[in-house]
């Protein structure tokens, strides 16, 4: 693989960390800036909206600007975000920061897959996506909880100058290995966005998304809390928990893939989605036992983001036959929904903390998911009735993206 393309791995990679580590900083962020611990959780919800917002809006704006213009402009973005939540004086100016370097987050991945793909053959443009979306995985495992431990140690603020140092890096790296006469793809209008959105089926999709990762999120945004403040664990120990969960979630990213392989992706979906539900409600009583607690929080880590292929693939089979013109927009704008789930899950989660305690969290988190289980089983009925295979077979091109 060209070395231009570990330069994006490590931009993903960056993103990855700054996206996640806000979740083991919840406690030492709120205590430092003497807010309640759902008013930090909103800092969750904050960056995710900016990524929500970004990828199909802003993408669709700098459709024309060229590909690493605009990838320099995007890293520098996110540098300056993370620079301004490392000096920002209060609640108001971290705020702001998220949503900044929210909106970078979402134009770069919306741009990174094109980019990838046009620095290799054509037969290894998977690969090279793959290569790429490795630096969220690698942020999990590593970065969050090394954020976490200097976050603790050293301050939240040092968690942020860290990660801009990384975006620096990353910069420079794109800057001297990225070439410049990258090929954009055709611009996708708002308008033919905004079209995506009128099929049923697709919306179907969207809304498996959202209920899928933000009931999942509605407990993770608080997960440090409930470790420190109901299973006893130390604040110091977090990040080794944190490092436990993002392992596990690598694994479970491998598992979800191949079980969509194998048994086609709404199966593949519903197993992963009752899991999930399952555990989330095991982890509401299992919380206050710290080893019932680290195992609970190993299997949640398992099939958590399991679901991320599944929902991918089909949002790409479905957009095949319900808007074959806007495969792409299609995809970009489950990864919207995606980060809508996290954001509403972060915020309600947040009051449910405030009203019932850290505790319903994850009660609340299940019967979320739940629906999403229900949702994904009537999308297959729905396939079924039309007579489509539960696993298709996707034309190759289409399913690179």
């Amino acid at each position: 693989m060209p070395l231009a393309l570990w330069a994006l791995t490590l931009s993903a990679f960056a993103i990855g960390t700054t996206e996640f580590v806000i979740v083991g900083l919840i406690p030492t962020i709120a205590a430092s800036l003497h807010v309640s611990v759902p008013s930090a959780g909103l800092l969750v919800s904050l960056y995710a909206l900016g990524v929500a917002v970004g990828a199909p809006v802003l993408t669709a704006l700098t459709a024309r600007v060229p590909r690493k213009r605009l990838l320099l402009a995007l890293m520098l973005l996110f540098t300056i975000g993370n620079l301004v939540a490392w000096m920002a004086p209060g609640y108001a100016a971290l705020m702001a920061a998220r949503v900044l370097t929210g909106l970078a987050h979402g134009v770069f991945f919306a741009i990174g897959s094109t980019i990838a793909t046009s620095l290799v053959p054509k037969e290894k443009a998977a690969s090279a996506i793959a290569l790429m979306f490795t630096g969220l995985t690698v942020a999990l495992v590593t970065g969050v909880p090394l954020g976490t431990f200097i976050g603790q140690h050293f301050g939240w603020q040092a968690t942020f100058l860290a990660v801009s140092l990384l975006g620096v890096v990353a910069m420079a790296g794109s800057w001297i290995l990225v070439p410049a006469d990258i090929a954009a793809s055709p611009p996708a209008s708002l308008v033919t966005q905004l079209a995506v959105l009128k099929k049923p089926r697709l919306l179907l999709v969207y809304a498996m998304t959202t209920l899928g990762y933000g009931g999942s999120f509605i407990a993770f945004t608080y997960l440090a809390p409930i470790l420190q403040e109901v299973s006893g664990f130390a604040a110091s120990s977090v990040s080794l928990v944190m490092l436990v969960y993002g392992v596990s979630v690598a694994a479970g990213n491998i598992w979800g893939g191949r079980l969509a392989d194998r048994k086609g992706p709404l199966p593949a979906l519903q197993i992963v989605f009752a899991l999930l539900a399952l555990v989330l409600l095991v982890l509401g009583f299992a919380a206050p036992n710290k080893w019932l607690a680290l195992a609970t929080v190993l299997a949640w880590g398992a099939v958590a983001f399991g679901n991320v292929p599944g929902l991918q693939v089909y949002v790409v089979q479905r957009a095949g036959r319900d808007a074959p013109q806007a495969v792409d927009v299609a995809s970009s704008l489950n990864i919207a929904a995606f980060n809508v789930g996290i954001a509403l899950g972060a915020w309600g989660g947040g009051l449910i903390v405030a009203r019932f305690g850290l505790l319903a969290t994850p009660l609340t988190g299940a019967v979320v998911v739940a629906g999403a289980f229900l949702l994904t089983t009537l999308a297959r009925r729905l396939d079924s009735r039309d007579g489509l295979p539960a696993k298709p077979v996707l034309d190759s091109a289409v399913a690179i993206h």
